[in-house]
């Protein structure tokens, strides 16, 4: 059987291999411009890496999830067609280099991001803000709430793991819109972890809370990375609510041309990224879950996290690459 026939049963199993490749070797384009100050630089690396890869893929691929729309972005933008036109048609999401003030100044946390699902299993999300509110697997289903205020979450979060609210630690962007939410968190007791930039990490990082101590995520961020988030909540089984931020006429009508007909929809996970998908993230600056790449004077190494959601398989790869010419 081949990979466009055993896609009537979800993706196939050698693409789980194949996208480690991919965000492999955009991680290795952007670290190598990780510390220098120039984020367009490292993005722009990491693209033209990550879309080389992709097209050498045995798909018919739709970036839905990119770097921009059609005029905006001359790479990996959203509605562009990838890989050899062979195999099975899938919908990606993307985000070559995931963090890019955070690569440009060598702090923690910078990745490459990829997810790729059945055809039209993927949220066409615009470009605008997203309310986001996640938490890892092994909760109730809807113990979560984003119409919930910050005290009611918390709590309901930390009753369902046993502790106290004061043993919770919620991720949020450090941005001024979120002042009054800091200020909610912090007046239960509970710590907040602020970031500067990557909340496709910072969602992440609530999958595997003893290693990261990241319980919850909360606050707003990307419409994008929203989708890319989801995802991996979705192999994992994580919950995650979402709604779009249209606050202005234009941002509506965006939405609308994108198939998006209720502007106050709470998306789950299930609802942004459904069927089978995979997902892999590699670090290209040191995280608290994954190791930036390394360069060594014959070998460069990476560390990748890749899920798939049909079997919740979640495989961390440390990879030592000698050859160095396929980078």
């Amino acid at each position: 059987m081949n990979i466009a026939q055993n896609i009537a049963a979800g993706l196939d199993r050698i693409l789980t291999m194949e996208v480690v490749r991919v965000t492999e070797r955009a991680a290795v384009a952007a670290a190598r411009l990780r510390g220098r100050g120039d984020e367009k630089a490292a993005d722009q690396v990491a693209v033209d890496a990550m879309r080389q890869e992709l097209n050498r893929l045995a798909i018919k691929g739709t970036v839905v999830i990119g770097e921009g729309e059609r005029d905006e972005a001359p790479m990996l933008y959203i509605g562009e067609e990838v890989g050899t036109g062979k195999g099975p048609a899938v919908d990606i999401a993307l985000d070559p280099l995931e963090g890019t003030t955070i690569c440009a100044k060598n702090l923690p946390n910078a990745l490459a991001v990829i997810a790729i699902a059945e055809k039209g299993s993927l949220l066409f999300a615009p470009d605008v803000y997203m309310d986001k509110i996640a938490i890892g697997p092994g909760y109730p289903e809807g113990l979560i709430d984003i119409d919930a205020s910050p005290a009611e979450n918390l709590a309901n979060l930390a009753k369902a793991k046993g502790v106290a609210v004061t043993d919770i630690t919620a991720c949020i962007l450090d941005r001024p819109r979120h002042a009054k939410l800091i200020d909610a968190v912090r007046a239960t007791g509970a710590a907040i972890r602020l970031i500067g930039d990557g909340d496709v990490a910072g969602v992440i990082h609530t999958t595997d809370p003893d290693e990261t101590g990241i319980d919850i995520y909360l606050g707003t961020g990307g419409a994008p990375e929203g989708v890319l988030a989801a995802a991996a909540l979705r192999c994992t089984g994580g919950q995650m609510q979402g709604r779009l931020i249209l606050d202005t006429p234009e941002k509506v009508v965006r939405a609308e041309k994108m198939g998006i007909s209720d502007p106050k929809r709470i998306y789950r996970a299930q609802d942004m990224a459904r069927g089978d998908v995979l997902f892999a993230a590699t670090g290209v600056t040191d995280g608290n879950l994954l190791d930036g790449v390394k360069f060594g004077r014959t070998f460069i190494t990476t560390h990748t996290i890749v899920l798939r959601s049909s079997s919740r398989t979640v495989r961390e790869i440390k990879a030592r690459h000698q050859d160095l010419d396929k980078f």
